[in-house]
């Protein structure tokens, strides 16, 4: 009785539901900006979804914006970062901190940006206002809370979708559809192949994909601890969260993905802070991996490292090292899962991370002075209002992956395969989470999974990767679970890549809309022009920097530049005429914040042999004598220290023989440095 109401339900949606040129579904930052650029060409769009807060991640707690090179981040989702700027020069955005104590941290300045200076570091309650303002400038009709009925709502003629109904009976019908979803449930509904998980780095010639547990170095375990209940004794059982089983060949596939976390906002302001409380479910022996980590000597300075600061006193913090609030290998049905199963992995990750911090700021195991400091946070009154100070978004690194028209994967990234269709770029490294804790052969506690390799600047991402194959369907468009590998999409899937992505389907989806064809046959010129036309950087190439280079400078080798380094903490940018030598700048750590900031390149080698490895930086005598820099590579692991106050602005590092491709780590930290901290970057010389 139940099925026959819901199809006349159905169809009486169907016959009176409104016509839209648009139906996007998914409320992420993606689906704001494909809605937008729907009404700024002038067409009809609804925005329809589960979410009750608009922004996906965005506004749900990534307020430290993960941006590779900014230069190559244009049109609509430039412009929301240019918001966020605009609504910092509100006095009435300064509610716990003075404007000029923040200073200008996370800002484009003046010169780089013009009239459209730009702000990349936020609170989410301010995004979250940049976005319903967005929604409401432009006038577009948003229905929240609408779950997608994943069995049925799917109306298909041929392979063209009709339209969508949610489980409410509402159904929505268009002309041309957009999946905003982190999930990519309209894709799967409407029967578009995908995948989930790793490929064997063999299936695209890749190099970092599959399982790469002799190369996940970063947030791993760097002391032994055992996993067993009773230290050391394998037939007691293991602890709570790792498993006992074979973590699998390196360079096999899996259907494994990496962890989950919410990105927690957090401050130490006493008048705006909710204490840590105790939640439903808690578990102290969950953290016994913890507590054996932390008794091995893990101190307080790893587990507020990604406690990166935000306006107002509060935090974007995220997950860091070997044990933190990465929810390692609970995830693994997400994908797929029922709303129901959804739901359940969404509490059982908050539980998780609220009892860790409940346990990091109670529990009598944890030192004093962790305690202490650790109950100087909590939750801020004044975000998530709605939902006790805690994030209404997860962060779904990776779900499903379409498997579309172009397959993106390492080799487009390093620009080894060319990218005929631009339709926006990346730059982020590719960035993996890790995918599973297992028992080593040794008998400890071991993470799989992390990669971090820098693709060697942008890249442009091909339309391709946005389009189901034309005998899947023909008007449907996919930005967020768009067509990568696993190890491609650790760098696509950044925030304002998936704004870029948004904005460029929504054009190609009304191009396509208005010459009559399906969204595979947009001539790839038209598109281009109007991308252009709106602002979207679709190429760039490097502007010359001889000019602030010393012309007797001349460098040979292969140069890796201070912005493709992974950055840790608040590193500021400079320029000044005739010190560097690689690029057209460098950074430095302000000469504050020592033993929280790092940088480091992953540099993949491409040709066996013997390399002198250089550093570069612009001496002053301000600059630090003794900066610490740790190189990894080539079964070596050592450690130098540079004094760049030395007029050479340059230091031989070491010499590395690699036997075969291989990778090379260098690793610049500010602990105890006395002076600026600056980097310009990398050299390596074949000998």
């Amino acid at each position: 009785m139940r099925n026959t109401l819901l199809v006349l339900a159905t169809l009486t949606s169907i016959a009176t539901a409104q016509q839209y040129d648009v139906v996007v579904y998914g409320g992420t930052s993606a689906g704001v900006i494909a809605a937008v650029q729907a009404k700024k060409m002038g067409k009809t769009v609804v925005l329809v979804g589960p979410d009750k807060h608009l922004g996906g991640l965005s506004s749900g707690g990534l307020g430290w914006t993960d941006t590779g090179n900014k230069s190559v981040i244009g049109g609509l989702a430039r412009d929301f970062y240019h918001r966020i700027y605009l609504e910092y020069q509100k006095d009435t955005s300064w509610k716990q901190q003075k404007k000029t104590e923040y200073g200008n941290k996370g800002q484009g300045t003046a010169a780089m940006d013009g009239e459209n200076r730009t702000m990349w570091i936020f609170e989410p309650s301010v995004a979250e206002r940049v976005f319903e303002g967005l929604i409401k400038e432009h006038n577009i009709p948003v229905f929240r809370d609408q779950w997608l009925d994943r069995d049925r709502g799917v109306l298909k003629k041929d392979a063209r979708i009709q339209s969508i109904t949610m489980l409410t009976g509402q159904t929505y019908t268009g002309a041309m559809f957009i999946d905003a979803t982190y999930e990519g449930d309209l894709m799967a509904a409407a029967r578009i192949p995908y995948t989930v998980g790793r490929e064997p780095k063999s299936q695209f010639n890749e190099t970092l994909n599959g399982i790469v547990a002799a190369h996940s170095k970063s947030h791993q375990f760097d002391r032994d601890v055992s996993p067993y209940k009773i230290p050391g004794d394998k037939t007691s059982g293991l602890v709570p969260r790792i498993h006992d089983g074979d973590p699998g060949k390196d360079g096999d596939g899996d259907k494994r993905i990496q962890a989950y976390c919410y990105r927690m906002c957090l401050t130490n302001d006493p008048a705006n802070r909710i204490p840590f409380a105790r939640p439903d479910g808690y578990d102290p022996a969950q953290y016994e991996l913890l507590k054996r980590y932390i008794a091995a000597g893990w101190k307080w300075g790893n587990i507020i490292a990604k406690f990166d600061p935000i306006p107002n006193h509060k935090t974007d913090t995220n997950n860091h090292g070997a044990y933190s609030f990465d929810n390692i290998g609970m995830n693994y049905d997400y994908p797929d899962a029922t709303y129901e199963r959804r739901r359940e992995i969404l509490k059982e990750h908050e539980t998780y991370q609220k009892g860790l911090l409940y346990f990091l700021a109670n529990d009598p195991s944890i030192p004093e002075d962790i305690r202490q400091r650790m109950n100087q946070w909590g939750l801020p009154k004044d975000e998530f209002t709605d939902n006790g100070g805690w994030s209404h978004q997860i962060y779904v690194r990776e779900a499903r992956r379409m498997t579309g028209e172009t397959i993106i994967n390492e080799n487009h990234l390093t620009r080894k395969i060319p990218t005929p269709r631009s339709i926006g770029m990346g730059s982020y490294n590719m960035d993996s989470h890790n995918v599973q804790r297992y028992v080593d052969a040794r008998g400890f506690a071991r993470n799989e999974g992390d990669v971090q390799v820098n693709p060697g600047g942008p890249y442009p991402i091909d339309y391709g990767a946005l389009l189901p194959h034309k005998t899947d369907a023909t008007n449907l468009l996919v930005p967020v679970a768009c067509s990568t590998t696993h190890i491609a999409y650790g760098s696509i899937r950044m925030e304002p890549v998936f704004m870029i992505l948004g904005q460029s389907a929504t054009t190609a989806a009304i191009l396509a809309l208005e010459a009559n064809t399906p969204v595979q046959e947009v001539p790839y010129d038209k598109l281009k022009a109007r991308l252009e036309k709106d602002g979207q950087i679709l190429d760039y190439t490097r502007p010359p920097s001889s000019a602030t280079k010393p012309p007797s400078v001349k460098l040979d080798g292969q140069l890796i530049d201070d912005t493709t380094a992974q950055k840790l903490g608040d590193w500021t940018p400079g320029n000044v005429n005739g010190t560097q030598r690689i690029g057209d700048g460098y950074i430095h750590d302000g000469n504050i914040g020592k033993g929280e900031k790092t940088l480091t390149w992953t540099i993949p080698i491409e040709k066996p042999g013997t390399y002198e490895i250089h550093f570069h930086y612009p001496p002053n005598p301000n600059r630090a004598t003794n900066v610490p820099i740790n190189l990894i590579g080539a079964g070596r692991n050592i450690d130098v220290r540079v004094n760049e106050q030395l007029k050479e602005g340059s230091a031989i590092l070491g010499t590395f023989e690699f036997k075969t491709t291989d990778q090379l780590t260098i690793t610049i930290t500010t602990k105890d440095t006395d002076g600026f901290v600056v980097a310009d970057g990398i050299q390596l010389i074949a000998k």
